[in-house]
Formats: structure tokens, sequence, C-alpha cells
């Protein structure tokens, strides 16, 4: 299909089914299916012939069809995902290996993940013993287990332990506690994707995600057995997959955005975004799209097939200005 196709799981949705692209209403997601499978295809082939497996983040699209997609293009064991909502929806869509790569607190929440534990096999990722224990204690009043994985913070500064002794004693408290079981580790070298000259941003990597690597052996060491590392992103998948990551995380590549394709170039963009122009003068143009429907915080928006096109500022919420737009 070389026509980009509208991408949606609302009822409304489906009312673009057979469209042209010039009848569609405005802003409108698409995908082109065509660069989003070629993507799919690269990923699951890479890691069919790898010790490591795929565990795609939910986050990117947060579209069950398309997630459907990644596990059917196969090396993909389950599905990681950023919030509880988001593990409900996949659970009610019928996969059943979910990894909240997050710190899940408060009654509410935990009792929503409690409740997912009885339809799939949920784990959490955990940095303080008392979240643990508040997992621990509603899960076995309910009779589930639900996995720990331990995140250790290596060099992100968001989340998690400190690499070493510190994920150590958090590993240790956790054993034994009823209704969970520790599976390992989570790590994120977040703060290094957005390095588009990869003979730089490689080495950074290595010696994060080696913080991990480092971490899990002194774990072991003390007879605590560490089933996965999971962790990672598109833009490093193959460096972390080289050095023996269990679980990549990597979520862009099914979809892929102008900015991530700059620290890709193999995968092609497959989301836009299609907006009409509402108004118009010389050398500018207005669409009816602002940032409500289009991010910008990794970088300004781009008018696809039009390199001399600019747009200076992004800041209305329903407007967007464009600067030498294309006739």
């Amino acid at each position: 299909m070389n026509q980009p196709q509208p991408v949606g799981q609302q009822s409304h949705s489906r009312e673009a089914i057979g469209k042209s692209i010039e009848d569609l209403d405005t802003p409108a997601l698409l995908l082109d299916l065509d660069a989003s499978d070629h993507n799919l295809k690269q990923m699951a082939d890479y890691f069919a012939q790898k010790g490591s497996r795929l565990r795609p983040h939910f986050k990117n699209h947060k579209c069950t069809t398309l997630a459907r997609r990644q596990m059917d293009a196969g090396s993909a064991l389950g599905l990681t995902c950023a919030k509880v909502g988001e593990a409900e929806v996949l659970v009610d869509h019928g996969f059943d290996d979910i990894l909240i790569a997050n710190q899940v607190v408060g009654v509410p929440k935990i009792q929503r993940l409690v409740e997912l534990a009885r339809r799939a096999h949920v784990s959490v990722a955990i940095d303080d013993l008392l979240q643990a224990e508040w997992i621990s204690q509603a899960a076995a009043a309910a009779g589930v287990s639900i996995g720990l994985l331990v995140e250790v913070d290596i060099g992100m500064g968001r989340c998690g332990v400190k690499p070493g002794q510190a994920a150590l004693e958090l590993a240790c408290a956790v054993q034994g506690l009823a209704g969970t079981r520790f599976r390992g580790i989570q790590a994120f070298e977040g703060h290094l994707i957005y390095m588009n000259d990869r003979d730089e941003r490689e080495p950074l990597v290595v010696e994060a995600m080696q913080r991990a690597v480092d971490t899990r052996r002194i774990i072991e060491k003390d007879g605590i057995r560490v089933d996965l590392i999971s962790g990672s992103a598109t833009a490093n998948y193959d460096v972390t997959a080289a050095m023996g990551i269990d679980e990549i995380q990597a979520g862009t590549y099914a979809t892929m955005d102008w900015r991530y394709h700059e620290v890709r170039p193999e995968f092609k963009i497959a989301m836009s975004v299609l907006a009409t122009v509402i108004s118009k003068r010389r050398g500018e143009a207005v669409l009816d799209v602002g940032v409500k429907g289009a991010g910008g915080e990794f970088g300004l928006p781009k008018v696809a097939g039009a390199p001399e096109a600019e747009i200076p500022f992004f800041i209305a919420e329903e407007h967007c200005l464009v600067r030498n737009p294309p006739d």
C-alpha cells in the first residue's frame, strides 16, 4: 500500500476507511503501512539472529492493532508500557505478557495492577522497598503474583537506584515477598538517545549500560538469580543487544518521525499528521494543527516533501505557521 492510511481504534475513526487522502478530515494522524511494515520486519529480522529479544514499547503509538503487528512480525516476547492504563488496554485486547516499565504507586493503581495480574503475566519496575511491599500486600491478598524488576539509574537521573550495592540491597530485600517474584533489572539510557553521531553515542551507551551488566553480576554473585536485564530503545537496539541485554524495549521504530530518523536512518518515517491550509498570504500559510495535534518537544515539525518550508515557531494550540510553503 503506497498511500498512507489512517490508524485509529475508536468507532468514528472507521469512517475514514476507504476514503482517499483528499477526503479525510483534518488534522488526521496517518501511518504509511508499507514504511511501518518495513520497519517491523527489519527489527524482527535483526533479533531473529540474536540472543536478545524484543519487548516493544506501547507508549510510542498506543495502538493495539500496531502492537499486534509488532508481535506478529516475530522476535517479540511481550510488550512494554508506561502506565497501568496502557497495560489495561493491552490486556483487554488479548496481550498477556506485559511489563510496566515504571513505578506503580498508590492504592488505586496497585488495585488495578492486581486485577491485571488475574488475567495476564504482569511485571513492574521498582526502586524502593515500600513500592514492593505495597504491591506484595495487595497481590498476596488477591492470590496473584506480580514480577518485580529493580530499576537501576545508569545516568538518566530519573527513576532508579544507584548501580551496584544499592541495587543488590533492594534485590535482597524483595526476596520472598508474598505475591511477587524478583525477575531482574531495568535500565534505560534515555539521556543518550538523541545523539546523531553514532561514533560519539555508542561508547557512551556501552559505558552506561555496562553499569547494569555489572550490577547483574554483583547480584548473582550474592546468590540471587537475575533472569533478565530489560531496557534500551530504538536508538541503541543493536549496541545493547550486542552487550547481552536480554530484552530491548524499542518502540519508535514502528512509526518513526523525522527527528528519530536522523538517529536511525535505516528505519523509514511512517507516521505523519495530515493538515489543511486554512489561511494564506504571500510566502506564508496557516495550518489547522497545533501543539494539541502534533508534538514539538524534540524539534519543530517539518513539512513532508518540502525542504524549503519552515515552521518558525510552534506554540499555538490549534494553528501552525509555515513560511515558504509549497504551492
